[in-house]
């Protein structure tokens, strides 16, 4: 078993995920107190993918985040640098050409996608910033990003019950159903350390995307931030 450190490894963010694929959605279904499917569809909505459209779903594990762009008509690529999440996705849903690749150096050719998302990945790449730029890289011109990811909840009453609810309970209910339960003490700090909605939206800017803005999910306990290319 193992968990990566905050200084975020490659090698080690992807071992990780390779433990925790098989039970990967379900655990999040459980940790998330369900609230997972109503972001994943949340996402959807912002995305807006059309009929003919390509769509890049990064950090796409098994490929459930990738099924409403197909079902919405658009091609959709899911990628994702966990080679158990990417067998673990095969298994599941065999018709998606889902993809290797790391976000700092994304296989794709420059401005192939109308769309790129990521959802609860970004917070795991060691380069933020060349992230965000490769991402740009393959998007098109007036295309658009959505990042669906873990933020800081607005109401500090709220925000100090979460924040206990990370630390002490996730870790032990994560025991109960994960197949690494290390893997979600990672997790859980490295939302404690991760910026809050107005710093991803500067993050966003200085990579070059444009407009940025988000809407909070669950009073801030996930954000969705928006923005387009030049």
């Amino acid at each position: 078993m193992s968990r990566a450190s905050l200084d975020k490894q490659p090698h080690e963010v992807a071992a990780m995920f390779d433990d925790v694929a098989a039970k990967y959605d379900l655990t999040n279904d459980v940790l998330s107190l369900g609230q997972a499917r109503l972001w994943r569809k949340a996402v959807a909505r912002a995305v807006d993918a059309r009929a003919g459209e390509r769509v890049l779903d990064l950090a796409a594990g098994t490929g459930t985040s990738s099924l409403p762009f197909r079902e919405a008509g658009a091609y959709v690529v899911p990628c994702d640098f966990s080679l158990g999440m990417l067998r673990e996705g095969k298994k599941r849903h065999p018709g998606l050409p889902l993809t290797a690749g790391d976000a700092t150096r994304l296989p794709f050719a420059d401005g192939v996608f109308d769309a790129v998302t990521i959802s609860f990945g970004l917070r795991n790449v060691q380069d933020t910033r060349g992230a965000l730029g490769e991402m740009l890289r393959v998007t098109r011109p007036g295309g658009r990003i959505v990042i669906c990811e873990f933020s800081h909840p607005t109401w500090q009453p709220f925000r100090t019950v979460y924040t206990e609810y990370l630390m002490r309970a996730l870790p032990p209910i994560a025991t109960s159903v994960s197949s690494n339960p290390d893997a979600y003490v990672y997790l859980a700090e490295s939302i404690r350390a991760w910026p809050d909605q107005p710093g991803l939206a500067a993050r966003l800017r200085s990579a070059g995307w444009e407009r940025p803005a988000w809407r909070n999910l669950t009073g801030g306990v996930v954000a969705l931030h928006r923005a387009y290319k030049p």
